[in-house]
């Protein structure tokens, strides 16, 4: 049965109430399984690489497919979701994502892994963490806004769990074994997903390959229409594909809307270096002499303290003194960011990496409670769906490239630091251009004002804020809505 938005004609509507709080539990549980998981793979790193003979590039390929997989299979959930519902979607991401564990524990070569691990573990963590996000509003409408932020905390409790069991099975027997003991892990997406089950019905979709009208064509060509209908099937099927390629690649957005366009110019750019601390921070522990087992309890430290701080930061930043500024408090987060890095440039000392690990998570939680809300000040949210598509495309592929890039840079000079150099760069360069472009559109839009010219579009050229809690209440939730956690 397709996911509906609401439930059949005349029924109570369940949102906000009765199974809505069991639904919320199992998205909790659902990020935690999916998007926390990645930050684990930094325990496994320097064991892949003595078992399989590669380099930092060839090793640092795996998590990176994986992450950009889980971000950017968004449009694909979004069809998925859209034909089969919720409910199927996790269920199956799950199966998937338990299923790319269990084949990575008989891999025999890095490159296998790029297929099990990255791609298809990649592929069902994307499902179930989507789908499930989407989920959420359908079953809450008047407390949408603290259900997300409540399922949020999932991937804190992820990242601080993850790598504690990581390392404690990876000692225990090896990371084969460890693998599929989280293959089994991951199957628990699918006890989430059927909790999720389906709040009402949708008309029922064309058949697959079927588009709206082509019925009515068949008939006329079948009782002897002439062959231009079928060369006006023909264009109807192109426009149709243009169409769902504009619904969730939006280009015009991007062509359009100054305001989207440099910030997401900017945040794919600092993708290039947001990951690296995840993927490096543990070997780089290890490689200056920190035991493991406290070199793994780094990473959880970022994870405990972004369970309490990224809600207070998502809270803070819905507040009336920082509208129209919220874009401002995320550029403050990303260059936060990069400056941090510079203290593991200074000492590898386990002290000296836990002050890092503190800053680090502070301003982590910034960029991950603010990149989205930030995307829907500069976008009308009734192209919000289509807009986040491509914004996670493109965000993708800088996450896939900028470890690999990173480690062949460690691989040519035998140096760890460059990890954080090289991150720092991405971080602070994408923190000014945002933040000097944004400076340079509002100057030219209070200019603008001044002079008391009309605009003849305004969002071509201004940052402005769309207000959207009163809609998420008055609205029906989005067919999907591709979110992913920073």
């Amino acid at each position: 049965m397709s996911q509906g938005g609401a439930a059949g004609h005349g029924a109570a509507k369940p949102q906000d109430q009765g199974w809505a709080w069991m639904v919320l539990p199992a998205a909790v549980v659902l990020q935690a399984l999916t998007l926390g998981f990645p930050c684990c793979i930094g325990v496994f790193f320097t064991d892949l690489q003595h078992e399989f003979q590669a380099s930092n590039s060839e090793t640092s390929w795996f998590p990176s497919i994986m992450v950009a997989v889980l971000h950017g299979g968004g449009p694909l959930c979004s069809l998925l979701v859209k034909r089969f519902g919720c409910r199927f979607a996790v269920m199956l991401g799950g199966l998937l994502s338990g299923l790319g564990m269990v084949s990575s524990s008989f891999c025999k070569s890095i490159s296998q892994l790029y297929l099990t691990a990255g791609l298809i573990t990649g592929l069902g963590s994307c499902f179930s963490f989507q789908a499930g996000v989407t989920v959420l509003g359908y079953y809450f409408v008047r407390w949408r806004t603290l259900a997300n932020a409540m399922a949020s905390t999932g991937v804190s409790l992820g990242f601080t769990l993850w790598p504690l069991l990581s390392q404690y099975l990876l000692d225990e027997m090896g990371w084969r074994n460890t693998f599929l003991i989280f293959g089994g892990i991951l199957l628990n997406c699918c006890v989430c997903g059927a909790i999720m089950r389906p709040i009402g019905s949708l008309p029922e979709p064309p058949k697959p390959g079927e588009e709206p009208g082509s019925r009515a064509e068949e008939a006329q060509l079948s009782n002897g229409a002439s062959p231009s209908h079928a060369m006006l099937q023909q264009h109807t099927r192109r426009t149709t594909c243009f169409q769902v390629l504009q619904k969730y690649l939006a280009f015009d957005i991007f062509c359009q809307n100054k305001g989207y366009q440099i910030y997401t110019i900017g945040v794919t750019w600092m993708m290039m270096g947001f990951a690296l601390p995840h993927v490096y921070l543990v070997p780089y522990a290890i490689h200056n002499g920190v035991e493991e087992r406290r070199a793994a309890l780094l990473i959880s430290i970022i994870g405990f303290i972004n369970i309490f701080i990224r809600p207070v930061t998502g809270l803070l930043s819905g507040h009336s003194v920082f509208t129209g500024r919220r874009i401002y408090l995320y550029i403050l987060a990303v260059l936060l960011c990069g400056l941090s890095n510079f203290i593991c440039i200074i000492s590898a000392q386990f002290s000296v990496l836990i002050l890092y690990c503190v800053i680090l998570s502070i301003a982590m939680s910034g960029v991950g409670a603010l990149t989205f809300q930030v995307l829907m000040d500069v976008v009308e949210m009734d192209r919000f769906s289509s807009a986040l598509g491509l914004f996670t495309i493109l965000e993708s592929i800088t996450l896939l490239l900028g470890p690999p890039l990173t480690g062949l840079l460690v691989d040519i000079t035998s140096d760890f630091r460059y990890v954080f150099y090289t991150s720092s760069f991405f971080l602070i360069s994408a923190a000014l251009f945002m933040g000097l472009s944004f400076c340079a559109l509002e100057k030219k839009t209070k200019l603008r004002e001044a002079s008391k010219v009309p605009l003849t579009n305004p969002s071509r050229y201004q940052y402005s804020e769309t207000p959207s809690d009163s809609q998420a209440e008055s609205q029906p939730p989005p067919a999907v809505v591709y979110i992913t956690s920073i």
